[in-house]
């Protein structure tokens, strides 16, 4: 299957908006995710949230930390904690690499989106670095920038 047909196939659930605006994304990652089944049907309905997550590789492992998905509604007393811990599935070579940049100075891995390919529950991992309040105000300058020039453009062909 190539990289293409891979990426359309694709159903993505939520996506980490404000990850690429804090961070400098490096390598992305794509790691399984281990739930439960309530939590698989909670996330089939788009119910996450990624904002203020994070992961850490603890004891040879990959965990990630305050992401939320909500309850199922027709889950009842088999219900899940909706901001418990959650394991990823990753190759331990991948596990060892990750765990070896992290530990440098100002280096984190942030989950970008949450989706199902092929019909299970992927995350996409960045390795990321912070970003200093300088560059996010160059991003918001450098964005204000291009809407002006676009909005000149439309004006420019309105009137010709």
């Amino acid at each position: 299957m190539s990289p293409k047909e891979k990426a359309s196939d694709r159903k993505i659930v939520c996506r980490n908006k404000r990850a690429r605006f804090d961070y400098q994304i490096g390598e992305i990652y794509e790691a399984g995710l281990v739930l439960t089944g309530t939590e698989v049907k909670s996330l089939r309905q788009g119910r996450a949230n990624l904002s203020d997550s994070y992961a850490r590789v603890m004891d040879g492992e990959v965990w990630m930390f305050n992401s939320h998905i909500s309850p199922y509604p027709f889950g009842h007393q088999d219900n899940h904690d909706p901001d418990r811990r959650r394991k990823l599935l990753l190759h331990k070579r991948e596990i060892r690499k990750l765990f070896g940049h992290t530990q440098e100075k100002g280096m984190s891995l942030i989950p970008l989106a949450i989706y199902f390919s092929g019909g299970r529950a992927k995350v996409e991992l960045g390795l990321a670095r912070g970003k200093q309040s300088f560059d996010k105000r160059q991003v918001i300058k450098k964005r204000m920038a291009d809407r002006d020039m676009a909005r000149a453009l439309r004006r420019g062909h309105e009137e010709g």
